[in-house]
């Protein structure tokens, strides 16, 4: 029996009879003078106070204790019932109260006084409260939207009912008044929403970063809030679980345990290591396969990708890294610049960071890129490709490994002979033994090699020759694609596929040489002239590139290839001319002179010639940064070919070879049928006196090569090449756009003679004239391309002629056949 509950009454009073109250007279005169404060005692209810009283005092002392107890519970249940007839109010909707012992209170209404409901509200009330069920906070907010929806629905049928303007009004207004009070409502509580929501995010991502093994399971509420409808929620879910698995992931491939070493008993360590990791591979799986249907929605895309992108960068050694590379690789030619240079990044990332995967992964991103091109038949943005030129690839990838398989073998079967001498002279025992130790060695050795990042020289070489080989798969496409009349004329990555081909030359196979050759040859001559026969039409860039790489194929495996490049030098010939500023690359034609012409040990007299006159000629019709590279392969060509420097010679009749060679012809194709020894340098002339300082000066320095000895003479920028050219002079003239016009103080000298200081002008010392060189410049660009206007109309001229007369033939052929139909009808 449980023990008996202790009551604690009050002390009893003492007992006074009647006779023994004694009023004195002060205590009269007391009362008499405070009248007004004893009122009260004329107002007790002696009734209630008898009779609460006597039901106390007519029962006995054990019956005392279940009269309290039944009084208190009496009085709980009024107060319940009291509570049940108040309203109460939604915690979100008002403030509470916190009490003196340090609860919360929230505020009650009585049912009674909130009149603005309506009769069926109230029945509905009644019913509900009849029944004695208590609605949840969502389900109140849909009892008041649908209440909202209500009010809404009546004041549009009011609107129509009344046809009156001012009623019109009146109820537009108030209708507008509800929306606008409803709409303030839905905001406040949607912003309270997301400060609650974002608040959590913190909590859980600092717990998971603080402890991630005792909270591993709060990924789940992190996945679940990346559901939510509100995507700013979303975005800020799914980059917490970014930072939150980039930090937990560990830095080795989860293996999950199979069911035999689930069978097994093992520590509670092992447990609680195991379950973290399903744990965690389990939600990482989720989450890579929420960012791939994210991917799908433009609203999400960019935050998506990038969390794609950095996953690929910080985790690639990690589990599913093939789902990241496939998303990652199928965004990699995006029409949105961001997204396309956050994937591109990341490629680029994992080639250089091979340590962290061993090289498995530049494989798979090579082979996936490889795919792409061939899906979209080549018509990729061209930084698909340009990623290629991150790759790095041993110098020794293609040697043969013939030394090593013929020594492997020796010294198997030598380990053999003497295993077999051991078996002979040990037990049975130490035989098994032996057995065990191997077997188990070789279990260890599998398991580190399965886990390791750094794969043997073997492994490794086998994984480069794949990627290499993937590579040229996909360059040697590309080029195909470009031949082919059938495709389109745009080859967006022919550009891109033949950097790659000049920087990867040497890992070029030889038997592929002869065909590479011939197919570079061949777009190397596909220009506009020859469009509708070839269906290519490729720029001058494109078609310099293609002259570059067969230049750099052929130098690189020079002691293997005995192949003719007069034919690229006739195509460099040739598009001297067509070169135009605004629309070709200049780095992709100085690139040319110095890999062609700069660079070349020995040349023909005659070719050197013809490209000596028409580099001058280049010279004076393009810009200072265009002209200082042609200059510079010009000096470079006369100070190799001494015999050329008769062109610097101003004869009547030509050079001093005019009467030995045939005459110029400046028209002519082929550099060697040109006649370039018989004519003049008379271009000097006039580059000596450029309005551009170091063009002047370079043309000076060259007209005075013809006096000097070939053994001192020294040339400008010797040791620069036309690519450096090139650039120093571009980077001249960007900074003297940048400056802008200088103002005639700033080239204010002063020269100290004696103790006094004379100020130099410039612009007014002797006679010689301030040329602005922008007024220069643009004039000289309007002329030149007049006169190439007037060339290149001419030719379409010529092309319009032969098509009008072709089709003037062709319909005399229609009406020739038409006329002998109806004669022989």
């Amino acid at each position: 029996m449980g023990k008996k509950k202790k009551v604690i009454l009050p002390p009893d009073l003492p007992v006074i009879g009647d006779d023994e109250i004694q009023v004195s007279d002060e205590d009269l005169e007391f009362i008499g003078r405070n009248r007004e404060y004893a009122g009260f005692l004329t107002r007790l209810d002696t009734k209630s106070i008898d009779r609460h009283v006597t039901r106390v005092a007519d029962h006995k002392e054990d019956e005392l204790e279940s009269l309290y107890e039944k009084r208190n519970r009496k009085a709980s249940l009024l107060r319940l019932k009291e509570e049940e007839d108040k309203l109460h109010v939604d915690p979100v909707d008002a403030l509470p109260v916190k009490t003196l012992d340090g609860k919360l209170e929230y505020r009650t209404a009585d049912k009674l006084k909130s009149g603005d409901r309506t009769s069926e509200n109230k029945s509905k009330d009644d019913e509900e409260d009849a029944g004695g069920l208590k609605l949840t906070k969502p389900e109140k907010r849909q009892k008041l939207k649908k209440s909202r929806k209500e009010a809404k629905k009546l004041a549009k049928e009011q609107e129509k009912e009344n046809i009156g303007e001012e009623e019109k009004g009146n109820i537009g207004e108030g209708k507008l008044h509800t929306e606008v009070l409803a709409k303030v409502e839905e905001d406040l509580s949607s912003e309270e929403l997301f400060r609650k929501k974002k608040i959590r995010l913190a909590e859980i991502g600092l717990q998971l970063l603080e402890n991630p093994e005792e909270n591993i399971k709060a990924l789940k509420e992190l996945l679940q809030i990346c559901d939510d409808e509100d995507h700013n929620i979303v975005k800020l879910g799914l980059m917490s679980l970014l930072a939150v698995f980039k930090d937990i992931i560990p830095g080795y491939r989860i293996r999950l345990p199979t069911e035999k070493e689930t069978e097994m008993t093992v520590s509670k360590a092992v447990r609680q290591q195991r379950f973290y990791e399903s744990t965690l591979l389990r939600s990482y799986k989720e989450y890579l396969t929420k960012l791939i249907a994210l991917e799908k929605q433009p609203s999400v895309h960019q935050v998506a990708v990038r969390c794609l992108c950095s996953l690929l960068d910080a985790v690639s050694h990690f589990n599913f890294r093939q789902s990241v590379l496939v998303s990652v690789v199928k965004n990699i030619s995006s029409l949105d610049d961001t997204i396309r240079k956050l994937c591109c990044e990341a490629i680029r990332s994992l080639f250089l960071n091979e340590g962290k995967h061993g090289g498995e992964a530049t494989l798979e991103a090579v082979r996936l890129i490889a795919d792409q091109v061939k899906f979209h038949q080549c018509q990729l943005h061209p930084d698909s490709i340009d990623v290629f030129l991150s790759l790095m690839f041993d110098e020794d990838i293609g040697k043969s490994e013939a030394v090593e398989e013929e020594v492997r073998p020796k010294k198997k079967r030598n380990w053999r002979a003497q295993d077999g001498l051991k078996e002979v002279q040990t037990s049975d025992r130490k035989k098994n033994k032996q057995e065990i130790m191997t077997k188990t060695r070789e279990e260890v050795s599998a398991d580190f090699k399965a886990v390791s990042f750094a794969p043997d020289s073997r492994e490794r070489k086998r994984m480069q020759s794949e990627t290499l080989s993937a590579v040229f798969e996909t360059y040697f496409r590309i080029l195909k694609h470009s031949m082919d009349p059938s495709t389109s004329r745009s080859h967006p990555l022919l550009a891109p596929s033949l950097n790659g081909l000049g920087k990867f030359s040497h890992f070029i196979d030889l038997d592929f040489m002869g065909d590479l050759l011939r197919c570079l040859k061949k777009l190397a001559g596909h220009s506009n002239h020859n469009v509708s026969s070839t269906g290519t039409c490729l720029s001058v860039s494109e078609r310099l590139q293609c002259c570059i790489v067969a230049f750099r194929v052929m130098r690189n495996n020079l002691d293997a290839l005995n192949v003719d490049l007069q034919d690229f030098f006739i195509h460099l010939y040739n598009l001297l001319l067509e070169y135009r500023p605004d629309r070709d690359h200049g780095e992709v034609l100085a690139e040319a002179l110095k890999t062609m012409l700069w660079e070349g040990k020995q040349h023909d007299m005659q070719r050197a010639a013809a490209f000596i006159k028409r580099l001058a000629t280049f010279s004076l019709s393009h810009g200072s940064a265009e002209a200082m590279a042609a200059l510079v392969t010009l000096k470079h060509l006369l100070q190799k070919n001494s015999k050329c420097r008769n062109l610097l010679e101003n004869d009547a009749g030509g050079g001093s070879l005019a009467g030995l060679v045939s005459k110029y012809q400046p028209d002519a194709t082929d550099p060697n049928l040109s006649g370039a020894l018989a004519s003049v340098l008379w271009e000097l002339s006039l580059l000596m006196k450029h309005y551009n300082p170091s063009i002047s000066t370079m043309a000076t320095s060259i007209s005075t090569m013809a006096s000097m000895d070939p053994a001192h003479s020294q040339v400008f920028l010797s040791t620069a090449s036309p690519l450096e050219a090139f650039t120093d002079s571009s980077l001249e003239q960007e900074l003297l756009k940048t400056t802008g016009k200088p103002t005639p103080s700033s080239y204010k000298r002063r020269r100290e003679i004696g103790n006094d200081f004379v100020i130099m002008d410039p612009y007014k010392m002797g006679n010689e004239n301030v040329v602005d060189e922008d007024e220069v410049r643009r004039k000289l660009e309007d002329h030149f391309v007049v006169h190439k206007g007037i060339a290149e109309n001419e030719r379409l001229r010529r092309e319009l002629n032969y098509t009008l007369s072709s089709i003037s033939l062709f319909e005399d052929y229609k009406r020739e056949k038409r006329h002998k139909k109806k004669g022989k009808r």
